[in-house]
Formats: C-alpha cells, sequence, structure tokens
C-alpha cells in the first residue's frame, strides 16, 4: 500500500475543486485512513512518513491518493488548503 502523488489533468482538478476543503496549520500529527483519500492541494507544503519509514512530501497542484488502513504522520510545513474526497 502506497501514497501516490500525480500532477492531474485540468479536466480533473475542476472537478477536485468541487470537493469538501480542509485547512490545517503548521503541526506534525498522525493520521489513519479507514477508507482512501484522494486531495488535490491547493496550498502548503507537506510531509508524510509511513510506518514502514517511507518519506513522501507533495505541495500546490499535486494529487495525492492515501490507502485504507494504515496511520500517517503528517509534518505540516507551511498551512494546508486542500480538497478531498473519502472513499
Amino acid at each position: 500500500m502506497a501514497i501516490t502523488v500525480q500532477h492531474p489533468s485540468d479536466d480533473d482538478i475542476a472537478t477536485m475543486k468541487t470537493w469538501p476543503t480542509w485547512n490545517k496549520e503548521i503541526s506534525v500529527f498522525d493520521w489513519h485512513y479507514d477508507v482512501p483519500e484522494t486531495c488535490y492541494l491547493v496550498e502548503g507544503e507537506v510531509t508524510v512518513t509511513t510506518p514502514d519509514g517511507q518519506v513522501v512530501s507533495f505541495g500546490p497542484g499535486d494529487r495525492v491518493t492515501f490507502p485504507a488502513g494504515l496511520t500517517y504522520t503528517w509534518a505540516v510545513r507551511k498551512p494546508v488548503r486542500k480538497h478531498f474526497r473519502l472513499g
């Protein structure tokens, strides 16, 4: 189970911008995903560490997919605003 980071097409971005938004200040916290999440980062910089030590960084313009069933450590380096979809 791996986190994927992609650069979406303009059509995909238009769809993702209709999803709900989530904001977070600079912080470090653990987050567990019961269901998969796909998000589109509008602002901010994040580094996520997986339980097995994989480090994934992403920023504005990235579409990120998190698989269900794992807990990740989020390190928000710059305040985040993202659109997200669960499931």
